[in-house]
This record gives C-alpha cells, structure tokens and sequence, in this order.
C-alpha cells in the first residue's frame, strides 16, 4: 500500500481494514491494476477507470456515519438490495454505489460485480 492510500485514511482509519480487504482482493483479481488516489477517492483502473472508493464527504439521511463507498460502472443498472443508489451518468453507463462498513463485505458477489465492471472498461 502507498504513503497516499494510507493518508487518504488519516480522517476516518476505521475504514481502512475494509480497503485493505477490497485491495488485496482486487490485486489478485486484476495483476495489472493501476490506483489513482485523489483528494475525494481512490480510482481502480486498467484502459478506464472502473471502480472507485470513496469517504463521505457529507452526511445522507439514513446512511452510516462512517463507510466506505465502492462505486463502479456497468452499461446498465444492476438490482441488488445492497446497491445504495445506481445512477445514469451518460446513456448505457450507470455507475453503482455500494456502502461497505466491515471487511468480510468485500464477497464474492461485491467482486463479481467489479470484475464485470473490469471488463465493461476494458471495451469502452
């Protein structure tokens, strides 16, 4: 893990064993994976960026105070219970919110989901 990923943890440290979990399983996933940490997320990229994750940056009715926030996009809308909120950025491109609060939420069914979105970036 970098100095810049740890910092972006410095406000909120609880979070950081759910990334932890989410980068180990995304670097066994996908070996050529680049992280693009910014002020607000951590971008997940190969062609494209994928998926991100992020903190929040203002309190939401009915959501945790703390969280980490996975985002990823898909060329249409996924139903799950667990989708926060799905959003249509541009027309087939909607990105997906999921809150995770603990490591053992980074599943099997969170990973199938990221690594459609893998390959939806990799044909875009």
């Amino acid at each position: 893990m970098t100095p810049e990923e740890l910092s972006f943890f410095e406000k909120m440290p609880g979070m950081l064993p759910v990334y932890q979990a989410l980068r180990q399983k995304l670097t066994t996933a996908f070996p050529d994976i680049q992280f693009k940490v910014t002020k607000t997320q951590i971008s997940f990229r190969n062609r494209h960026v994928f998926a991100m994750a992020s903190l929040p940056w203002r309190k939401v009715k009915n959501w945790p105070k703390e969280y980490l926030l996975v985002s990823f996009g898909l060329s249409y809308q996924k139903q799950a219970s667990r989708m926060i909120q799905a959003v249509e950025a541009y027309p087939n491109r909607w990105t997906h919110h999921i809150i995770l609060q603990q490591p053992e939420e980074v599943d099997q069914e969170l990973m199938e989901w990221i690594e459609e979105a893998y390959r939806f970036a990799m044909i875009k």
